[in-house]
């Protein structure tokens, strides 16, 4: 049985990819901590097809906490050397959004921190009610 099942965090956000006949791909890596006491990760290559990597790439962004489920998949291609490269990757079947985090939300938390810093509350003497 090849069955894989992780939790980690999304080391940069996914990209769509466009292949032939009009099939989708995204391929991410997370970050899966080795332990509780430890600071240490395994990083894992994910790739995901179809309409499942549309969703993943418009919900989630670099730092998305996400759970895979997927089989364990290895390949190999040839650089343009000549040289042999083998690639172990988990072909996800199914993920989870744990904690999403869009591109776009880190420049609005950027812009709306500006804002913040703009605007100042109006104070109050203590036990008075403002005016």
């Amino acid at each position: 049985m090849n069955t894989v099942s992780l939790i980690g965090r999304m080391t940069k956000a996914p990209q769509l990819k466009y292949l032939t006949e009009g099939r989708l791909q995204t391929s991410f890596v997370i970050a899966v901590s080795k332990g509780y006491k430890t600071d240490e990760a395994d990083f894992v290559l994910c790739t995901i097809w179809g309409k499942l990597a549309e969703t993943t790439v418009k919900y989630c962004g670099k730092g998305s906490l996400v759970g895979i489920t997927g089989r364990l998949n290895t390949r190999s291609y040839e650089k343009g050397e000549g040289t042999r490269v083998f690639v172990t990757e988990v072909v996800v079947e199914d993920i989870r959004f744990l904690v999403t985090k869009k591109r776009d939300e880190q420049e609005d938390n950027q812009e709306q921190k500006k804002v913040e810093t703009d605007f100042v509350f109006p104070t109050s003497q203590p036990n008075q009610l403002p005016v």
